[in-house]
């Protein structure tokens, strides 16, 4: 007889579908990650690289140097990461490769041979072979490099867009089983998502990034006032956030629109808007019970909301316009997700603009690098854009349910029928216990690499047991 607790432990297996959806998202979530790191950090690589090729100048010697093997340590990571969902396809939701095979395959193939190893051969240049090529051949390595990550983001979208809002095709009958056919090429790759979410996801990406070149620079600025290299990073992360944290807020609203119009389900999750009518906008929104957490409805709410406001979104307009509500269809996404990850993406975004103008104002008055509350602030900050970055994504994604193409195949539909739930439930269990450890492990090499540098500018670190220079004083006030 079994003991007891692995009789109960047996008992929490989760349902095919359930375990499959949590074992794509969380690998997916750790690859985006990683992902992500590679596209915005694409043109800090190119600018760094070309003003230290241009001007010998040693602040940006040292910027590229470290930045391009953070790039490094981040592709080999995605790479490791991206791998198994391939094969997740296969393992999970064989009936979605059968029947969108053929409109899925070549941009995922496009990835891989033209985007994939176009970066990995020019990051082996800018890795290794700065002493081996000419300097115009070094910078064009660097942009090349750049091509390649900005490449993947564009053919793994394509995919995406097209499940969002599939166009191209003609769904017929072969070998007995009804598959999608790819008929127009041009409007498959390019479907009205495909531009929205791609200019979207790269400045997300590029925020995010911003926010992490802020962050390691303020804490090694924090420890060395005068650390020439650093004090330019900061600044430089500073001005990319003024650029593009309200672009995307202003890109975002007009993304709204657009879900609405291609997407009015996910549109009324994202208000949590049940009853057809005219729709609020819910500026703040707190539960009033436990309930209303996991199932957040007007009723069971408190609210700060702008009446019409949510129809005047959607519509481009008409504050008076009538929005579809939750209630009009059979089966809804989990609204309280996407409701609150929309929430919590939003509340983000005004952060990194206030905190983009704070930084403003201090290189303005001359002061960056003198504030303590800023750099600190900075620090903290860091991890906040890929936080933004995923919840938008758990919107995107999660909001599309219960389809996984969008009106042709549901998700239920497209999992394993030979799949059981132990299986399941133990491989989920796997990814997570795995990929935990390569976080770990990605946290260490840039803790290594940030002590690596703290040591070359004669600053001790934590529990190093040389001498490096006396560490600066600094105060607590601005």
């Amino acid at each position: 007889m079994l003991p007891d607790v692995l009789i109960q432990g047996w008992a929490l297996q989760l349902s095919p579908e359930l375990a499959s959806r949590a074992q794509f998202g969380w690998t997916i979530s750790v690859h985006i990650i990683f992902a992500s790191l590679s596209v915005g950090l694409a043109p800090f690589i190119v600018y760094f690289t070309w003003k230290d090729v241009r001007t010998d100048d040693e602040r940006f010697t040292r910027l590229r140097s470290f930045w391009v093997k953070v790039f490094a340590a981040g592709f080999v990571m995605g790479t490791v990461t991206g791998i198994p969902m391939s094969f997740q396809f296969g393992t999970n939701f064989p009936q979605f490769a059968e029947v969108a095979g053929e409109l899925i395959g070549g941009p995922l193939a496009f990835e891989a041979k033209m985007a994939f190893f176009l970066e990995a051969v020019f990051l082996g240049v800018l890795l290794f072979g700065q002493e081996r090529v000419s300097d115009q051949t070094y910078i064009l390595s660097s942009v090349l490099v750049g091509v390649g990550a900005w490449l993947s983001a564009f053919w793994i979208l394509i995919v995406n867009a097209w499940m969002q809002t599939p166009q191209g095709f003609e769904m017929i009958t072969r070998n007995g089983v009804e598959v999608a056919k790819l008929t127009d090429p041009l409007a498959a790759f390019f479907t009205p998502r495909m531009p929205w979410m791609y200019i979207h996801m790269v400045n997300a990406s590029v925020i995010s990034v911003a926010l992490l070149v802020a962050g390691v620079s303020a804490y090694i600025v924090w420890k060395k006032r005068d650390a020439a290299a650093w004090n330019t990073a900061l600044k430089l992360a500073v001005i990319i956030l003024l650029v593009t944290a309200p672009l995307q807020a202003v890109h975002g609203d007009a993304y709204g629109r657009h879900v609405a119009d291609t997407q009015p389900q996910k549109f009324a999750a994202m208000e949590a808007h049940y009853e057809t009518g005219t729709a609020d906008l819910h500026l703040l929104a707190f539960p009033k019970s436990i309930d209303a957490i996991t199932d957040p409805k007007a009723e069971n709410l408190f609210t700060v909301s702008l009446p019409g406001v949510g129809s005047f979104l959607a519509t481009g307009g008409d504050f008076d316009a009538e929005v579809l509500g939750l209630n009009e269809y059979e089966e809804n996404p989990p609204v309280a997700m996407v409701f609150w990850s929309f929430r919590f993406m939003v509340g983000l975004g005004f952060l990194f603009i206030g905190l983009a103008l704070w930084g403003g104002y201090l290189i303005y008055n001359g002061r960056l690098s003198e504030s303590n509350r800023f750099l600190k602030t900075m620090i903290a900050a860091s991890p906040l854009g890929y936080a933004a970055l995923l919840t938008g994504w758990y919107v995107t994604e999660i909001g599309r349910q219960p389809w996984v193409i969008q009106g042709e195949l549901r998700t239920s539909e497209a999992v394993s029928s030979t799949l059981n739930g132990t299986e399941a439930t133990l491989t989920l269990v796997g990814f997570v216990v795995i990929y935990i450890g390569l976080i770990l492990v990605a946290l260490h090499v840039l803790r290594w690499l940030v002590e690596d540098e703290l040591r070359e500018l004669g600053v001790k670190v934590p529990d190093d047991d040389r001498w490096y220079g006396p560490v600066p004083k600094v105060s607590d006030d601005d």
